[in-house]
């Protein structure tokens, strides 16, 4: 077999890892817990009299915008709910001098869920379900920061490709390694951009421009939600920081 390009070994490698994954589930691969809405719901119920407060608030709020977002049926509103989600499990307070970027405090979330995912949940995600759709994503420059700073005289154009093909050899390296950490960092920028494209009036509702790159982060981020919502109630112990923003007692 003959590559001629970068995307052409990205699509090879993630051909490979689909055969691996295949190969795995006919070999009888263990069958991963039912991560639907009812199911971690009652799970919720049934372990949060004996959880920290802090994290029962995360597993509560990420809960409801999840179920929310299950409700709306445009893409736009979906991928709305399912940040917010993202963002209620999370967000930490965290003391003005110590401040991180929005950036690095979800990209280290990332990191700890899949140091805690053991069974490869993430991966399996990452490899199996989205390898297509993921390529097409990292090519396309609209939801990619630089370009827009380009767009507005912040960057010049060799800036803004450079940074682009900068971001694009990552995740060419994290695929090739297997370092699912790294590639959903490089997959959070750009889900990231859009969130700001539509969260800030960006973008207009139910447009016909860029519907499948939006489907697509949907879908992901869709399939994300319940994972990172499974993994924090398997792992009460660990330290996920102070909520945000607490219930106030009148």
């Amino acid at each position: 077999m003959f590559l001629k390009s970068k995307n052409d070994t990205f699509g090879a490698i993630c051909s490979y890892r689909t055969l691996r994954f295949m190969a795995s589930g006919c070999l009888g691969l263990k069958l991963f817990p039912a991560m639907d809405y009812p199911t971690l719901k009652q799970r919720h119920r049934e372990v949060r009299d004996g959880y920290p407060p802090d994290l029962n608030l995360r597993i509560h709020r990420a809960l409801s915008w999840w179920q929310r977002a299950l409700q709306a049926d445009d893409s736009d509103g979906r991928y709305i709910f399912l940040w917010i989600a993202f963002n209620a499990a999370y967000a930490t307070e965290i003391h003005d001098n110590h401040r991180l970027s929005e950036q690095a405090t979800f990209k280290a979330f990332l990191d700890k869920l899949c140091s805690l995912d053991t069974e490869k949940r993430l991966a399996d995600l990452v490899w199996k379900e989205f390898s297509g759709s993921l390529r097409i994503l990292l090519d396309t420059p609209y939801v990619f920061q630089s370009f827009w700073d380009w767009q507005s005289g912040k960057l010049t154009e060799a800036e803004w490709q450079q940074r682009f093909e900068s971001g694009k050899r990552q995740a060419h390296q994290a695929l090739a390694s297997g370092d699912t950490a790294r590639l959903l960092g490089v997959i959070f920028n750009r889900l990231y951009t859009l969130r700001n494209q539509l969260m800030h009036g960006g973008a207009t509702w139910d447009s016909q421009v860029n519907r499948k790159q939006l489907r697509d982060c949907t879908d992901l981020l869709g399939k994300l939600v319940p994972i990172l919502i499974s993994l924090m109630l398997e792992n009460p112990n660990t330290l996920w920081g102070t909520a945000c923003y607490p219930v106030v007692k009148a």
